[in-house]
C-alpha cells in the first residue's frame, strides 16, 4: 500500500516512508567514497589529495540542486495539502526548467575559474595538475548533478520515494562498476575516476527527468510552466539554508584543508578526506531522514493539522537521537577498519587517521540536530531561521573554531573544530525550536 502525505505516521510508517530518502542520499554520498577507495588503493596517494582537495568546490557548485528541491519541494508540498493540485505541477515544471539553466551557467563558470581557485587555495605542481584534471570532468556533468540532488527531495513529494531509490541505487552500481571498470581495466587512473563519477551522476539525473517528462501515476509531471519571480523567490528564502548549509561546508573544507597543509602537509589533507568520506555517509542519514520527512511536514502545515505537525516533530526527534548514538558508536569503535580501507599501505597516515578518528567521532553526538532543525523550518516555509542554523553551523562556529583551536592544541585543535561546531548548533537549534513553539503550534 502506498504512503500519502495525509496519513498518520507512526515510528513505524515514517520510517518507511524516509527510509527511501535516507538511503538514497548515502548512495550518492558513496560517489566520492568510492572514488577515494579506488584512487587512493589503485592509482596512489598523490591523487587521492587531489580527490579530496577538489571535492569541496565540486560539492558546493552540485548544491544548487538542494537550493530547488528542498526549497521548491516545500512550496510544492504546501501547495498539495492548500488542495491546489495543478498549481502544484506548474511550479515543479517551473522548478526544474530554471535548474537545468542554472547548473549549466554554473558548469561554465567552474571551469574557467577551477584552476586559478585551486592555485589561490595553495595547490601547486602535481596537486594542482590533478585538481584541475579531475574538477573538469566532474563539472561536465554539472547540470546532471545538480538535477540528481533535486529530484532527492521531489521524489517524497510526488509520493515516489521508493522510485527514487531505485534510480540512485541504478546510478550508485553504475559509479562503482564503472570506476573498476575503468580504474583497474582501462588503466585510466584518475581521469578513469572522474568519468565514473560524472556518467552516474548522468544517471542519477536524467532517468527521473525521463520519468516525469512521460504520463506517470506519480502527483507530478512536467509540463508547461510560465515565468514566476515570485515562486522561484520564494524557492530560493525557503531553500537558501540548504545552499548556505553547503557552501558553507565546503568554503570550510577549503579552509580545513589550507590550515592542515600548514600543519601537517598532505597527509593531513589525506586524512581529512578520509573523515570526511564517514562524515559524507553518516550525514547523508541524517540529511535523507529530514528531506524524506520535510513534505510530511509541509503539507501537515499547509492543511494546518497541527496535532500530526507536533507528531512529526517529537517522532523525529527520537529517530534522530537514536541515528546519534548509533553513528557514534559505530564511527568510535570501527576507526581503525575504516581507516585500514582508505590508507592501510601507509602505517603513518594510518596512526594519524585512527588518532584523527578518536575526537571526530563525537560529532555525530550532535549534528543531526541541527540538519533536522534546518529542514523543518524549511518545510515551514521559513527560510530565516533555517538558513540562520545553517549559517551559524557550518560557516560561524566551523570557522571560528577551526581558526582559534589550532593555535591552543596544535593538529588535535583541528580535528576538535568539528566537535565544537556541532555542540554550539545543536544549543542553537534548541533556542530556536522552543522560540517558535507557539507560533507553528508544533
Amino acid at each position: 500500500m502506498e504512503i500519502k502525505l495525509s496519513d498518520h505516521f507512526s515510528y513505524f510508517r515514517l520510517l518507511r516512508f524516509a527510509v527511501p530518502s535516507i538511503i538514497m542520499l548515502i548512495f550518492t554520498s558513496l560517489y566520492t567514497v568510492v572514488d577515494g577507495f579506488f584512487v587512493s588503493n589503485f592509482v596512489g596517494k598523490d591523487s587521492f589529495t587531489a580527490v579530496n582537495f577538489s571535492m569541496p568546490l565540486l560539492l558546493m557548485l552540485g548544491s544548487l540542486g538542494i537550493v530547488f528541491g528542498s526549497g521548491g519541494g516545500a512550496l510544492i508540498a504546501k501547495t498539495l495539502g492548500e488542495g491546489h493540485g495543478e498549481k502544484a505541477r506548474r511550479l515543479f515544471s517551473l522548478i526544474i526548467y530554471t535548474s537545468v539553466g542554472c547548473g549549466v551557467l554554473l558548469a561554465a563558470l567552474g571551469l574557467y575559474f577551477l584552476r586559478p581557485l585551486a592555485t589561490a587555495l595553495g595547490a601547486q605542481g602535481q596537486l594542482l595538475e590533478n585538481s584541475v584534471v579531475y574538477g573538469r570532468i566532474i563539472l561536465a556533468a554539472l547540470p546532471a548533478y545538480v538535477l540528481q540532488y533535486e529530484f532527492q527531495c521531489l521524489f517524497p513529494v510526488a509520493e515516489k520515494p521508493t522510485l527514487g531509490l531505485y534510480v540512485t541505487i541504478a546510478a550508485g552500481l553504475a559509479n562503482i562498476l564503472l570506476d573498476a571498470l575503468f580504474i583497474i581495466g582501462f588503466d585510466w587512473g584518475l581521469e578513469g575516476a572522474a568519468w565514473a563519477t560524472a556518467a552516474s551522476q548522468t544517471v542519477g539525473g536524467l532517468l527521473p527527468l525521463l520519468y516525469f517528462a512521460l504520463p506517470n501515476s506519480s502527483l507530478l509531471r512536467l509540463g508547461s510552466a510560465a515565468f514566476d519571480l515570485r515562486a522561484l523567490l520564494k524557492v530560493c528564502s525557503n531553500g537558501v539554508s540548504e545552499l548556505m548549509s553547503n557552501i558553507a561546508m565546503s568554503v570550510v573544507g577549503m579552509l580545513y584543508n589550507w590550515q592542515l597543509l600548514r600543519y601537517a602537509g598532505e597527509d593531513g589533507v589525506a586524512v581529512y578526506g578520509v573523515l570526511m568520506y564517514v562524515s559524507f555517509v553518516f550525514s547523508s542519514a541524517f540529511i535523507g531522514y529530514s528531506f524524506g520527512v520535510a513534505p510530511l511536514i509541509g503539507y501537515n502545515y499547509g492543511a494546518r493539522r497541527h496535532e500530526e505537525l507536533k507528531s512529526l516533530l517529537r517522532k523525529s526527534l527520537v529517530v534522530i537521537s537514536c541515528f546519534a548514538v548509533a553513528m557514534f558508536t559505530a564511527a568510535f569503535t570501527l576507526s581503525r577498519q575504516v581507516a585500514q580501507i582508505f590508507v592501510g599501505y601507509d602505517a603513518d597516515l594510518l596512526q594519524l587517521a585512527v588518532h584523527a578518528f578518536a575526537i571526530f567521532a563525537f560529532c555525530f553526538l550532535f549534528s543531526g540536530y541541527a540538519i533536522f532543525a534546518s529542514s523543518f523550518f524549511t518545510a515551514l516555509n521559513n527560510g530565516f531561521i533555517s538558513a540562520t542554523i545553517s549559517f551559524m553551523r557550518t560557516l560561524v562556529f566551523e570557522v571560528a573554531a577551526v581558526l582559534i583551536l589550532p593555535l591552543w592544541f596544535g593538529l588535535d585543535g583541528i580535528w576538535f573544530s568539528c566537535v565544537a561546531a556541532e555542540v554550539m548548533a545543536a544549543t542553537l537549534t534548541v533556542f530556536f525550536l522552543r522560540l517558535k513553539r507557539r507560533h507553528y503550534q508544533y
